[in-house]
């Protein structure tokens, strides 16, 4: 029997930024001020590392394969983040997706608001991760659902939005699962896991979808887009919408910006999957910044295991010499725990390890 669409989690109302962004402030409201975090503002010349780059051509081509395999695998080990070219996904459907999307945000709010979150859900136009009327907040709007498996769409968001809309991101959420799924094998031949294995966890997986728009800010300096954080999903494929630059990961201690490639997807690594690899592969501090002068657009699909199943380091990768590093647990109450807390860094992902249980234990 089919599961229901469910709730994982719920978020606190909290006003529209794009509709703030238009009063044209000269200072940011106390709850949008940010000096918890870093600097958003990190030069970058042409001696800092740049995120590696991966070619899917070159992945599948038995001439190339060998090679390029070992260069995901370093991409995923060292870095967490990698971009992708010749991918395979059209050219024409990125672009229609990115107009769709720049066309949403530009509804008037009373349009927007018939998506608004409902009371109890995360999903739907507005926030996420808000637990506390206290909690200072992010500098961005987001449009967050859930497009597979089909049972699981709420049916007030992606099956009721403007028929156009709903046609693209159709196509665009099963190109994507294609998409995510040849990563994931590919990724299961570099860990050298039974073939079977990534299949299970991910093959009838959970996908969801965050829209983000993060409008002009008053004091960029002083705000944040999204707060450093790592995904809980086993990959992330990210669409930048526009030129206007603002995602940076935190590599060796230091934000490191990302310039994504014209007709690139971004990709990174997961909670998720830093779990199903027993600590191989690494998920990956990121954060989203913002400016003055220009609103900031981005896609982020995840792919995660499916929502019935369970997670944990996959067998095959245990031995004498390598035990588990996380403990198992349903995916469903891993993201029920995740949505109930405010987004820090790689905390939801701590809670899994094995040598903080024991470490509970031992203090009681």
């Amino acid at each position: 029997m089919e599961a229901k669409a469910t709730s994982l989690g719920s978020s606190l109302a909290v006003p529209c930024v794009q509709e703030l962004s238009k009063q044209q402030l000269a200072t940011l409201p106390p709850r949008y001020l940010r000096l918890d975090q870093d600097p958003p503002f990190i030069s970058l010349d042409s001696s800092s590392p740049q995120v590696p780059v991966i070619d899917m051509q070159r992945l599948l081509s038995q001439d190339f394969m060998d090679s390029e395999l070992q260069k995901l695998h370093c991409a995923c080990k060292e870095w967490g983040f990698f971009q992708l070219i010749n991918h395979e996904v059209s050219s024409s459907l990125m672009e229609k997706v990115k107009i769709e999307i720049e066309e949403f945000f530009k509804l008037p709010i009373e349009e927007k608001n018939k998506y608004r979150q409902q009371a109890g859900d995360i999903e739907g136009y507005g926030n996420a991760f808000v637990v506390s009327e206290e909690q200072k907040l992010d500098w961005g709007d987001m449009l967050y659902l859930t497009t597979l498996p089909i049972h699981l769409r709420k049916p007030h968001l992606l099956p009721n939005l403007p028929l156009s809309f709903r046609e693209i991101l159709e196509d665009y959420s099963a190109k994507l699962k294609g998409l995510s799924m040849k990563i994931l094998r590919l990724m299961a031949q570099n860990l050298r896991m039974e073939e079977t294995e990534m299949a299970e966890f991910f093959e009838e997986g959970w996908q969801s979808m965050r829209m983000n728009y993060y409008p002009p800010c008053p004091q960029p300096e002083l705000a944040v887009g999204l707060c450093p954080h790592s995904d809980g999903a086993g990959i992330t494929i990210i669409l930048q919408i526009g030129e206007v630059e603002g995602l940076q990961i935190r590599k060796d201690g230091m934000w490191i910006p990302v310039k994504p490639l014209p007709i690139a997807f971004v990709i990174n690594i997961g909670d998720s999957l830093e779990i199903v690899s027993n600590g191989t592969y690494r998920s990956i501090e990121h954060r989203a910044t913002v400016n003055s002068l220009k609103e900031r657009l981005s896609v982020a699909t995840f792919y995660s295991p499916n929502l019935d199943g369970e997670i944990g380091p996959a067998p095959s990768l245990l031995t004498l010499k390598t035990p588990a590093m996380f403990r198992r647990i349903g995916v469903k109450e891993y993201y029920e725990g995740r949505f109930s807390n405010k987004l820090d860094g790689k905390s939801t992902l701590d809670t899994m390890r094995i040598q903080n249980e024991m470490n509970k234990r031992n203090n009681n």
